[in-house]
């Protein structure tokens, strides 16, 4: 089902086949497809089996697969493999996250492909870049652990995996990073190209802080919850219920802390006026400002800080994001209905272009719903889709 929405279209024109599961490869689809991309899906016969996933997976395939057609193919059928090759032998750009090797046994490699279409972009999502490691099988969580950053999240000695597929969906932006290069290349050139963008070279991206830290310093970074902040006021406070986030990053918000708070005693300490300063005295520091914190509720410190300038959170969870006025009242949320007919709002794409937020037609698409359409547009007859269908290479 389809719910009109307005915004540019950078991307119209672009013509993208999708072989992809899970979230890694959908989620460069998904961005894509809400850049205005035409967007087609090639789901197995019977769909993929994420939209079957259930618990922490219920809620990949809605979020992952908006914006994009879906058709349905027995790619080990070898007229439902040409009607895949003929939908790419006019493609702008091919994105996949199987296993390494999977395309290749498929005839859908890149080296096979670019002979008909030396225009293609060809985007290999996967766990590890050419290396050591490229044949091993890689997950999120796999990447946050050999990585490093499950040992940065988690208190010492208890790694602990990001509360989001951080990895995949951030592995996924790299690979529209990648596809978006290449076609300012093709631009100049006329050529096509393989890219590539892994979850563990993701992970390490996003870690090079902490690398950078320990050849700064000499000291390897410690885990979060007991490093050393580089600001003596940036932690979670508690106050009458429910409690709030709060960060004073330079010496003017700490002049402008001081004030609204009253705090006249440590203001006249001219000691900790420099942050450094009051890093190194954040033990005599921080006691203070837990009990002042501590006489508020939440609604009274969220309007005390409100407009000052000063950095600060109420800590939220997922589910209140829907109701959000922020989100609501910027087009934050799209409204998206989903397989079991009931419509939501889910994330749009937070960026702004000319003043508008980028989206196409917001569709989660049944199973094989474009099959048909697809397979008329690369010139194959009604007779000949029925037969196929008949004989099981598509549904």
């Amino acid at each position: 089902m389809t719910e009109t929405s307005g915004g540019p279209t950078p991307l119209a024109g672009l013509k993208v086949v999708e072989f992809t599961h899970m979230v890694m490869g959908p989620a460069v689809g998904a961005i894509l497809a809400s850049l205005g991309a035409d967007v087609i899906r090639v789901e197995p016969i019977g769909g993929d089996r994420t939209r079957r996933l259930v618990g922490s997976g219920s809620g990949y395939f809605p979020m992952y697969n908006r914006h994009k057609e879906s058709i349905s193919l027995n790619l080990k059928d070898p007229e439902g493999l040409d009607v895949a090759k003929k939908l790419v032998a006019d493609a702008d750009i091919l994105v996949e996250n199987y296993r390494p090797g999977a395309m290749d046994r498929l005839g859908l490699g890149y080296d096979v492909l670019s002979e008909t279409n030396d225009r293609l972009i060809y985007c290999s999502e996967k766990g590890f870049l050419p290396g050591p490691y490229e044949n091993r099988t890689a997950l999120d969580e796999v990447a946050q652990m050999m990585g490093g950053l499950a040992y940065m999240t988690g208190p010492p000695g208890q790694p602990l995996r990001a509360g989001s597929s951080v990895i995949d969906v951030t592995g996924g932006m790299f690979g529209v990073i990648a596809i978006l290069a290449a076609v300012e290349e093709r631009h100049r050139t006329g050529k096509g190209q393989k890219v590539q963008s892994s979850l563990f070279e993701t992970t390490i991206y996003m870690i090079g802080q902490h690398m950078a830290q320990k050849a700064v310093t000499g000291k390897a970074a410690d885990p979060m919850p007991a490093r050393i902040s580089a600001w003596a006021i940036y932690d979670v406070f508690q106050t009458k219920d429910d409690p709030v986030f709060i960060g004073v990053v330079t010496d003017a918000l700490w002049e402008k802390f001081c004030k609204l708070f009253a705090l006249d005693e440590l203001w006249a300490d001219e000691s900790i006026r420099e942050n450094n300063n009051r890093v190194a005295a954040r033990d005599r520091i921080m006691p203070q400002i837990r009990d002042l914190i501590s006489g508020f509720t939440r609604s009274e410190l969220i309007e005390k800080l409100e407009g000052t300038g000063l950095p600060f959170a109420p800590i939220a969870r997922p589910e209140d994001m829907f109701d959000d006025p922020h989100l609501n009242a910027s087009g934050g949320l799209e409204p998206v209905t989903l397989d079991t007919g009931e419509k939501t709002k889910l994330p749009a794409l937070p960026i702004e272009m000319n003043g508008s937020r980028p989206s196409a037609p917001v569709q989660l698409s049944a199973i094989g719903e474009h099959t048909d359409a697809r397979l008329a547009s690369i010139g194959i007859s009604p007779e000949e889709i029925v037969r196929l269908r008949e004989k099981g290479a598509i549904s």
